[in-house]
């Protein structure tokens, strides 16, 4: 059996500060074999940096996938082809920098992941996600059944679609993009795993990492307005996969909702 941790949007300095400090710990306590993070709000809650990738890798996550907010961050255009452990969604046109698949050799197998990104009220509208997934989902399996899919979406019906599209061909279809944990965790009949939302790893006392005030003015006024990231209590949401390593089929899916390392009361 093979365990992966996936881990929802990381929101921020708050939220890639818990990723990196927890991570170590999750992944003894979990027995996992694989991380992967979506990390497209790590830089001040819009896009990640070449240094937050690093830092994230060099915590032990795997792959980092990414999605609408991916291109935020304007060195990233020239990085992420240096980085092939950061996604970024499958169906953007031909010629856009990085890629969208990787598969990666563990101790227990060939592992591949796929990002992609729906198009139901988003922004930029994309590619068909679905021939996309069709054929990429066809080229990985000749090299590995286990596959898992983040599948960066407004809509749950899409995200839905997507994952009974793929069921029996992928590992595991998880959604991302909405920050709220979803509670249909679930194995579909032919054995791919999907949840709608794996949630966010950020704070809590906010609206969907960022801080209250700013986005209730905007609500009530129509009047654009900065969103800074919130602070306070960080708790780090995913789902945990079991995956049996030689038919790619999900065993298992638990949420995941653990706290942050508490902050140290500095000596008197």
């Amino acid at each position: 059996m093979l365990t992966i941790l996936f881990l929802g949007d990381v929101v921020g300095e708050p939220g890639r500060s818990a990723v990196i400090a927890r991570l170590p710990e999750l992944r003894r306590a979990h027995g996992i074999d694989f991380a992967i993070v979506n990390g497209e709000n790590a830089a001040a809650g819009r896009g990640i940096t070449p240094k937050i990738t690093i830092d994230l890798l060099r915590a032990g996550v795997s792959v980092i996938t990414t999605g609408d907010h991916v291109w935020d961050q304007k060195e990233i255009f020239q990085f992420i082809d240096t980085e092939p452990r950061l996604l970024r969604p499958i169906n953007y046109p031909d010629g856009a920098p990085g890629a969208g698949t990787i598969v990666l050799e563990t101790a227990k197998g060939k592992v591949g992941v796929i990002n992609v990104q729906a198009r139901t009220f988003m922004q930029p509208i994309l590619e068909n996600p679905f021939p996309m997934l069709d054929a990429a989902v066809n080229q990985m399996r000749t090299e590995t059944p286990i596959i898992v899919v983040d599948a960066h979406g407004e809509t749950t019906s899409e995200k839905i679609a997507i994952g009974r599209f793929l069921d029996g061909r992928v590992s595991a279809v998880l959604g991302t993009h909405t920050h709220v944990q979803t509670a249909d965790e679930q194995i579909f009949e032919n054995g791919t795993a999907f949840i709608c939302d794996a949630g966010m790893c950020g704070p809590v006392r906010s609206i969907l990492g960022r801080e209250i005030e700013p986005i209730l003015g905007r609500f009530i006024s129509n009047l654009p307005a900065a969103f800074p990231v919130a602070d306070g209590e960080v708790r780090l949401r995913g789902v945990l996969v079991e995956i049996d390593e030689t038919s790619g089929r999900a065993l298992r899916i638990t949420r995941v909702d653990e706290a942050a390392p508490a902050e140290e009361t500095p000596p008197v």
